[in-house]
């Protein structure tokens, strides 16, 4: 007796093409390594930032002859505010920042931001609070350099060559950038940092 429709007499077994898994082995692999490269380049953009930073605090404070000239540094007396504060001769803001220049808790208040954000960046933890800060500083930078005026070291003002895209902005997309994209985690502590319970119950801690 001829026995019909067999399970297994027309049944094709399709084996998976050698061809299509090396394309998408070799597509994982590339995804990975853009993403591999993508971390290293924030990475180091963030420690870049990071000491940009912390040289303004070190200069200032130690007056190393750079921006802050020996004798003039705030370990010596002097105020890291009193002449950029004092020096806006334009903005909206100009008889505030003069009121502010010199004063103690402005000068503690700038150098402990700068300090602060250098380290978080460094270190690789904190971007979020660091990119507050860092953008609070910088915009009020901003509205002191209020283009299109830009100072100079005799005090006097020339016309800005940008009256928007300034270094302070910048920076300021920058730091948001870092914090957005989770830098701290390649070339620092911000893997470690965010299993802390404290931070991870606390995510703006990040």
């Amino acid at each position: 007796m001829a026995v019909h429709g067999h399970p297994h007499r027309h049944t094709r077994f399709h084996l998976p093409s050698r061809r299509r898994t090396g394309a998408a082995q070799a597509g994982d692999t590339a995804t990975t390594a853009t993403i591999t490269a993508t971390s290293y380049v924030f990475a180091g953009l963030r420690l870049l930032t990071g000491f940009v930073f912390l040289w303004a605090f070190l200069d200032k404070t130690f007056g190393l002859g750079y921006a802050t000239q020996s004798g003039r540094a705030w370990i010596d007396g002097g105020s890291p505010t009193k002449g950029f504060l004092g020096g806006v001769a334009v903005g909206p803001m100009e008889s505030t920042f003069h009121s502010w220049a010199g004063d103690t808790w402005a000068d503690w208040l700038f150098m402990l931001g700068l300090l602060g954000v250098g380290l978080a960046l460094v270190v690789g933890i904190g971007l979020r609070l660091a990119a507050v800060a860092g953008t609070a500083m910088m915009a009020f930078m901003w509205i002191a350099e209020w283009p299109p005026a830009q100072h100079l070291s005799d005090g006097s003002a020339s016309m800005s060559t940008n009256p928007f895209a300034d270094y302070h902005l910048v920076y300021a997309v920058v730091l948001i950038a870092l914090a957005a994209a989770g830098a701290g985690a390649t070339w620092g502590l911000g893997r470690a940092w965010a299993r802390l319970p404290f931070v991870s119950r606390n995510r703006w801690l990040l």
